[in-house]
């Protein structure tokens, strides 16, 4: 169904029912993209204060059949924020929706907003002494809407899981302009068909969420941090059974981190501070919380020594202190900074089996030999399966004189993900960017049925236009 532009008469006729300060024009910086790949269009940008007021914007887009893209704190990669062609939409910001309605300790629940910044909503958690234990590096400006709309992952999916864990219920908007008020603070809760998991993740295409009951944790008494090199992926992966088995649930992450990355460093970063004089070609990086009567210094420690004995390890620094801590996330943070000064040529948000990403990654070069004498570096939350295998240029040459083979590279790279049991899209999602990677690697049957509740709910279209499906 053809959807109509957000023009100045639906803008009048939508602030005329709203109070003052609602709607008003689209400013810059809502079109912009994290990357600057597109800049994209609107109408009307609408910054509601409340629930109702999103009601009344979605049922007028919906009588109008015009496009909403919503916008939270613009940090998503996969242009699932911006639209770039069609009728101009209305632009949708929760940013002045953005308290914390209550925070129930005892229980481990805090409700917050679609608008609340996660570093706001992590300070709120640990206020009342728990943990909300979502951590990306973009927490600073993330909102928790385009969070949960994202199915966002960060370092601590290993211990705590994705955005869709770490929710108990929502409250959301419906393309109809419904409210659904499913803000429950249960943990149990089987009465039908999961609505909550079908907005979450679903990059605003099925609805509109305006607020989350999030899961709170008790926070770790103590908390260590180490890195350690070794062999070969294989080995990392053989450590992080080990690390498991001995610290008994308490690894809260464990990041992969390769020689390339911190060549990268040398190049464009050198101030960061590296732990090692001799750069290895991997290393991992681990965290873990344990609670009271133990010492996560001297458990690493122990690991260290049970690692070195089996050949897992050769060398290792165990954080002595906050300071060094945060030197060692400094680190593993810098590295997609690093990335983004030297210019990828194509950029892979992959997840795979955990016992073929030895595989993969042995494969790599070979996979990405035809196309170019590329750089390959590969990180990421080695944990949970998800790596970032990006592709750079020769050292000294810019990406600009490649970008002709980025499909070539990335569908051979998707390929080798599929072929092995893995995922396109670990934790960016699908948007606009990846629309033709869902259609190419999806299931038949899962397109369908994503297709049949998309139709069903938003049979007009209007909620993110041309994200995650393009029919």
């Amino acid at each position: 169904m053809t959807l109509n532009p957000a023009d100045q008469a639906f803008a009048a006729r939508l602030e005329a029912a709203l109070p003052e300060g609602v709607i008003g024009p689209v400013e810059p910086r809502y079109l912009a993209e994290a990357r600057g790949r597109v800049t994209g269009i609107g109408g009307c940008l609408a910054r509601p204060r409340m629930t109702s007021e999103v009601a009344t914007i979605v049922r007028a887009c919906a009588e109008a059949r015009v496009g909403i893209v919503p916008y939270g704190g613009g940090t998503g990669l996969v242009l699932g924020q911006v639209m770039a062609e069609g009728p101009a939409p209305l632009i949708l910001s929760p940013e002045r929706m953005n308290r914390v309605r209550a925070v129930h300790a005892a229980e481990g629940v805090l409700v917050a907003e679609a608008g609340a910044i996660l570093a706001e909503v992590q300070k709120a958690a640990e206020a009342e002494g728990r943990l909300f234990p979502l951590a990306l590096a973009s927490q600073g400006s993330a909102r928790i809407g385009g969070l949960l709309s994202t199915n966002a992952g960060g370092v601590n999916v290993l211990r705590y899981g994705s955005a869709r864990d770490l929710c108990l219920g929502i409250e959301a908007v419906l393309p109809d302009g419904s409210v659904l008020s499913e803000l429950k603070r249960l943990r149990k809760d089987n009465t039908g068909y999961d609505i909550r998991n079908l907005l979450i993740g679903a990059e605003g295409t099925l609805g509109v969420i305006t607020a989350a009951s999030l899961k709170l944790f008790p926070p770790a008494a103590a908390t260590g941090t180490a890195i350690f090199t070794v062999a070969s992926p294989a080995a990392a992966l053989s450590l992080l059974a080990r690390a498991q088995s001995r610290l008994a649930g308490g690894v809260t992450a464990f990041e992969l981190i390769a020689g390339q990355g911190l060549a990268f460093l040398d190049e464009v970063m050198p101030e960061v501070r590296q732990p090692f004089a001799t750069r290895p070609d991997w290393m991992v990086l681990i965290e873990a919380g344990l609670p009271g009567g133990l010492d996560p210094t001297d458990a690493l420690g122990a690991l260290y020594t049970a690692a070195e004995a089996e050949g897992l390890v050769s060398d290792g620094v165990i954080a002595r202190g906050a300071a060094q801590s945060r030197d060692f996330w400094r680190l593993r943070e810098a590295l997609p900074e690093a990335n983004r000064k030297i210019g990828a040529v194509a950029s892979h948000d992959i997840s795979l089996p955990l016992s073929e990403i030895p595989t993969f990654l042995d494969e790599g070069p070979a996979l990405i030999a035809p196309f170019g004498p590329f750089r390959i570096h590969a990180f990421g939350h080695l944990g949970d399966g998800n790596l970032h295998f990006n592709i750079f240029p020769p050292k000294g040459e810019k990406r600009d004189n490649y970008l002709t083979r980025t499909s070539a590279i990335q569908r051979a790279v998707h390929d080798r993900v599929a072929a092995l049991g893995g995922s396109f899209s670990a934790e960016h999602g699908v948007g606009r960017l990846k629309t033709s990677d869902l259609e190419r690697y999806a299931e038949p049957a899962k397109l369908a049925a994503m297709r049949a509740i998309k139709q069903a709910l938003d049979p007009q279209g209007i909620m993110n236009p041309g994200a995650v499906l393009t029919r």
